[in-house]
């Protein structure tokens, strides 16, 4: 009895050594393996099995081991093993697949027979239309036309009232090119002699309106820290009408950095970074005059203080280069620095003549006018939106400019001695309703101030309503806007501006808009 058990065992573990071991058990079993053999001549050795017996029961073993791995090998045979999977796994791999498969078929539209192809939702159109009735109230003490003509300032009109409708219509389109890259372009009404105004007057006996390109840029964003642009873009900076109207677009390169952009965070610092080419010239024997340039830079901080309260702050520093007049040598017949004086300006600056003999025929009646100071702007922004009240917001806005680059030497230079500074500006603004118009009932109304002195900012950039646009001008200006249906609003503005120090000229500004946005 014994020894029949003796050899099942024997066997059975033959059996097992020969039978095909996967990966994970190939070392165990050949471990057993040579554990049996051992075991066999150990009972030879003991003379409890013959040698002939043992070689025996090991050969059948053998025998049955190998008619069980190819029995197994043909049953496996398109078969593919995989490890046990939890079940908690299972479920977590089934939700990812599926948010996958609906993202996607959200995506791409599955299943709608009207779907556009994937291109087309990468593009945005944004446009809108305005219709405005504006009326210009001149003061009685003005200044005649000729008198700001013979500083080199055409008004062409400062005493008679006028009344005209006007239009403005833009239409522009982005498309999103990668999830990194990006580019946009808009077409509005306007000039290109004008950078500060896309408005068209109304009564051209039926003729036809012209369209210009207003932006043309693209944007690349490789991280959600990092924005850049190039080509002519919107205005990057943080900062109100006082310093930039409100329509002029930058043309050049543009950065603006975001540290830390979480959602989390509280404070948020932000940092722009930019160049401009304002005018280029093409230098000569003839034209030694250089090329015009702003290179600017801001930082700033978004700060949310409670729940209810938005804070924004913002310090720019604004460089223009070679755009101060460069006189002309005696005798003033060639012309070398002309191009120095500035293709575009509305009124205010302190400008000298560089030329006396414009048509260089050697007649000195004419001049050519050149800004009689250099600028470099120092200019802090900051804004306060109060939403205890919400929907209902309270908004305080303000700024304040000077320009650093006046040197008092070189104006006396060039105007004479005695000529005092005027650098500062200001601008202070409460607004209360909604902050944005777009349904039925939405309103806001709003209450400022502003005072900018001649020479504080360049003339060609700053607001073109008040005061008719340019620098010298102080007054208030207050409004309102209320939504008469979705994306429609009505909005009336009065501006009463008078001059600071410079000639006589007060206006009043009164400007009724229909606007309708898509």
């Amino acid at each position: 009895m014994k020894r029949k058990k003796l050899v099942a065992i024997l066997a059975l573990s033959g059996l097992i050594a020969l039978a095909p071991a996967h990966a994970g058990e190939r070392e165990d079993l050949e471990t057993l393996r040579e554990t049996t053999r051992a075991l066999i001549e150990a009972l030879v050795e003991k003379g409890i099995l013959t040698r002939e017996a043992a070689e025996g029961m090991v050969k059948q073993a053998e025998d049955k081991g190998r008619e069980k791995a190819a029995a197994a090998v043909k049953a496996d045979e398109g078969v593919v093993r995989v490890q046990y999977v939890p079940e908690s796994v299972k479920r977590e791999i089934r939700e990812q697949i599926r948010q996958e498969v609906v993202a996607q078929a959200k995506s791409e539209r599955w299943g709608d027979v009207n779907a556009m192809p994937e291109w087309v939702s990468r593009l945005k159109w944004e446009g809108d239309l305005r219709v405005r009735h504006q009326s210009d109230l001149f003061a009685a003490g003005n200044a005649p036309p000729a008198v700001f003509q013979a500083g080199g300032v055409d008004l062409g009109n400062t005493t008679e009232d006028r009344n005209r409708w006007r239009v403005r219509a833009r239409l522009g389109l982005n498309a999103k090119l990668t999830d990194e890259v990006s580019a946009g372009v808009r077409i509005t009404t306007g000039n290109t002699s004008d950078p500060v105004s896309t408005n068209d007057t109304l009564g051209k006996t039926g003729n036809k309106y012209s369209l210009v390109l207003d932006r043309a840029f693209i944007k690349v964003e490789p991280w959600d820290w990092l924005s850049a642009s190039g080509g002519r873009i919107p205005n990057p900076f943080f900062s109100t009408d006082l310093v930039w109207d409100d329509d002029l677009n930058f043309e050049g390169l543009a950065a603006t950095f975001k540290p830390w952009p979480h959602e989390s965070m509280t404070a948020k610092p932000f940092f722009t970074v930019g160049a401009f080419p304002l005018q280029e010239v093409e230098s000569s024997d003839t034209n030694h005059a250089s090329d015009k340039w702003l290179y600017a830079a801001q930082a700033g901080l978004d700060w949310r203080s409670g729940a209810f309260t938005r804070w924004r702050f913002g310090l720019a520093y604004y460089d223009y280069r070679n755009v101060a007049g460069v006189r002309n040598p005696t005798p003033t017949l060639d012309g070398k620095y002309d191009a120095t004086a500035p293709q575009f300006r509305q009124k205010g600056n302190t400008l000298y003549p560089i030329d006396t003999d414009a048509n260089n025929d050697g007649v000195q009646t004419d001049y050519v006018w050149g800004l009689a100071s250099d600028y470099r702007l120092l200019n802090f922004t900051a804004s306060a939106d109060l939403a205890h009240f919400d929907p209902v917001h309270v908004i305080l806005s303000g700024d304040v400019v000077k320009n650093i680059g006046y040197n008092k030497s070189e104006m006396a230079s060039h105007v004479g001695s005695g000529y005092d500074e005027r650098t500062l500006g200001w601008n202070a603004k409460l607004t209360l309703g909604h902050p944005g118009i777009s349904l039925p009932g939405d309103w806001q109304v709003f209450l400022g101030y502003r005072y900018l002195e001649r020479d504080a900012v360049l003339d060609a950039f700053t607001d073109s309503d008040f005061r008719l646009g340019g620098t010298d001008a102080k007054g208030y200006y207050l409004g309102g806007s209320y939504g008469v249906d979705r994306n429609t609003w009505l909005s009336a503005k009065w501006l009463s501006a008078d001059e600071i120090d410079g000639l006589p000229f007060g206006v009043d500004v009164l400007q009724v808009d229909l606007n309708a946005k898509f």
